[in-house]
């Protein structure tokens, strides 16, 4: 199984507007962070965990021609306003494209891309969706899928794991049947903020303490602010740990 980086950035992305902090402003490749989504890939399927507002230049830098099912983690601007670009991926299979999701963040979807769902005039492009409400562990295209329900805040968000590989973004609270569900892996890919506490998401130390109780055969974090500098930050990890970065692509 291939997993690509399209983006590791927070909302904001990075650089932020109007910033001029040393990771803003760095001439390394690795400081720049599209909004945060990977593209999971097996012999034969290809999964989008999450459709960010870069989707189009991230799916035009890794080549990307096919998408079998999108995967939605919650329904943030940043894991979301991408999907009008699904059309493509439609007009390339000639089919409608699955979309999962918890059934909270597919009214969300409904309503914020109403459009899709009511008759427009001919000719307008749209993008073909058929909306899946997760209840339990699922298949795409063969390939078994579990869902992996944490806590954004207050916010319901599904993590995902397939096979031995687990992605869980925009996570500041695991609960412990979720953790259940992440032992064993080989690969966890997990939100990292920034170093200090946040409301909503983890900082560096509680990553780095999920991971220690975990023990996957590796981790990567993702969902980075300008607070971490990637080399320095890398630099100061244990081995088995590392800052994602945008097309980064790893087998699992």
């Amino acid at each position: 199984m291939r997993v690509t980086f399209l983006g590791t950035g927070t909302s904001h992305g990075v650089p932020m507007i109007g910033c001029n902090c040393p990771v803003c402003t760095s001439d390394n490749p690795r400081n720049n962070r599209l909004r945060a989504s990977v593209l999971v890939e097996t012999s034969d399927t290809s999964i989008l965990i999450d459709t960010t507002p870069e989707l189009r230049i991230q799916a035009l830098r890794e080549g990307i021609k096919h998408v079998d099912a999108v995967l939605l983690t919650h329904a943030h601007a940043d894991h979301l306003f991408g999907l009008d670009d699904v059309r493509r991926f439609n007009d390339i299979a000639g089919k409608s494209m699955p979309v999962y999701a918890l059934e909270e963040t597919l009214r969300t979807v409904r309503k914020v891309f109403e459009y899709v769902f009511i008759p427009t005039q001919i000719g307008g492009s749209k993008p073909s969706l058929e909306l899946y409400e997760i209840s339990g562990r699922f298949s795409v295209n063969g390939v078994d899928v579990v869902p992996v329900p944490v806590l954004h805040g207050k916010l319901n968000v599904l993590g995902y794991r397939i096979g031995g590989f687990a992605y869980v973004t925009d996570v500041s609270c695991i609960p412990e049947s979720s953790m259940d569900l992440l032992k064993g892996l080989d690969v966890l890919v997990l939100g990292v903020l920034r170093p200090m506490p946040h409301e909503t998401h983890f900082s560096l130390p509680e990553g780095l303490a999920v991971v220690e109780e975990l023990k996957p055969g590796a981790a990567y974090f993702t969902h980075i602010a300008h607070r971490l500098e990637h080399e320095k930050t890398n630099a100061s990890l244990p081995d088995n740990v590392r800052l994602a970065y945008d097309g980064l692509q790893i087998i699992v």
